[in-house]
């Protein structure tokens, strides 16, 4: 059986449950997902829609993503009660899920396998292992 993973906003309204693994943890240091998140990065495990079950109630917000090739839209769901925000969808990564990593039950995953727009990292972080690294 494939391990079963719950993720929650900060009052519990909005749930994520998952199954198996992420294909792909990463960390995000654009000024978006640091807006997003309230810290100098964001965290996120992503998964394939499918094995993805979403309850409670959410509202969404969309952003434009600008890289210097295109535009791309992100729709962050957020809990309608406590405004927390528990997943995203990403028009670059279609049929996958991102949850938000602090919002797990159980915070045991594997360390992040990419780290994206490090030219915005705050320059006191230190991320070490074996990452892919993209400016």
């Amino acid at each position: 059986m494939s391990e079963i993973r719950v993720a929650h906003c900060g009052c519990g309204q909005l749930r994520a449950r998952s199954e198996g693994d992420p294909a792909i943890v990463s960390v995000c240091h654009c000024l978006d997902c640091q807006r997003r998140s309230g810290s100098a990065f964001g965290a996120g495990a992503f998964f394939p829609k499918e094995r993805v079950q979403i309850t409670g109630q959410d509202k969404t917000f969309t952003r434009t993503v600008r890289t210097d090739q295109e535009r791309r839209t992100v729709t962050n769901h957020f809990c309608a009660t406590c405004g927390g925000t528990l997943f995203w969808e990403a028009e670059g990564r279609p049929g996958m899920v991102g949850i938000s990593l602090g919002m797990f039950e159980d915070p045991r995953f594997a360390a992040p396998a990419r780290s994206v727009y490090e030219d915005r990292m705050h320059p006191w972080l230190a991320l070490t292992g074996d990452l892919e690294r993209i400016a």
